[in-house]
């Protein structure tokens, strides 16, 4: 790559990290016949939008599977492999390797190997969101399952007393007002506000709203079931 088409527009930025607790090796785990991470690979190349696509793990075996189907694979050190490493730090060590290396950018976009129903379609509808809105961010979310109005804490005795918000009192679930929640699947952002604010949810950010059944997010094996059933379902 010449120095001039390392000057990139997006750059997509895929942390995949090996271990995981509650299923461990999820990233390598098969849904529909392939790696889990290979569906948020697929969508990021034929999504057309993205110059860059960069795998950082600690894994050798997700770093190979990067290598085989188009990214840029980046070794991350031990200190970004723990639980307690955050996402922010892993994707600022990811863009420090490609200064270093001499890439320049205009927008990154995370897209989370847990994600896998995140489709190319999903993709270019948020550069097109950033781009109606001159948005600084747009971050994909998702209809909540179940309005937070019929949701509470329960104090030790398990009283139902004060449970209902006064609010939802008398009315019919789908009188509710909708309510949403971010689902992961996207983070898409300008250089400019990531590294003024060192997050993804600068001010200045939209939202890009996303199908429920889009927006499995893989955690545990049960998560990984559904998400076979919605590549299969006919909905």
């Amino acid at each position: 790559m010449t120095a001039a088409n390392k000057a990139l527009n997006t750059v997509a930025i895929i942390p995949a990290r090996g271990g995981s607790k509650r299923l461990p090796g999820k990233n390598k785990r098969l849904l529909g016949g392939k790696p889990l991470i290979q569906w948020t690979l697929e969508a990021a190349r034929d999504s057309g939008v993205i110059d860059l696509i960069v795998v950082t793990s600690d894994d050798e075996e997700v770093l190979a599977i990067a290598r085989a189907n188009w990214a840029m694979a980046i070794k991350r050190p031990d200190a970004l492999a723990s639980d307690t490493a955050t996402t922010v730090d892993t994707v600022l060590h990811a863009l420090q390797h490609l200064t270093d290396n001499g890439f320049a950018y205009e927008r990154i976009m995370l897209l989370q190997p847990t994600s896998p129903l995140r489709r190319a379609a999903h993709i270019r509808e948020a550069l097109a969101r950033m781009s109606d809105t001159n948005a600084a961010s747009v971050i994909s979310v998702c209809e909540t399952e179940h309005s937070p109005l019929l949701s509470n804490t329960l104090p030790p005795d398990g009283s139902l007393d004060g449970f209902i918000r006064p609010e939802a009192k008398g009315l019919r679930s789908q009188d509710l007002p909708t309510y949403y929640r971010l689902n992961g699947a996207i983070y898409f952002i300008t250089r400019d506000a990531f590294f003024n604010y060192r997050a993804f949810d600068p001010p200045s950010a939209f939202a890009l709203i996303m199908e429920p059944s889009a927006s499995v997010d893989i955690d545990t094996a049960a998560d990984l079931r559904l998400a076979e059933f919605f590549l299969t379902a006919d909905l």
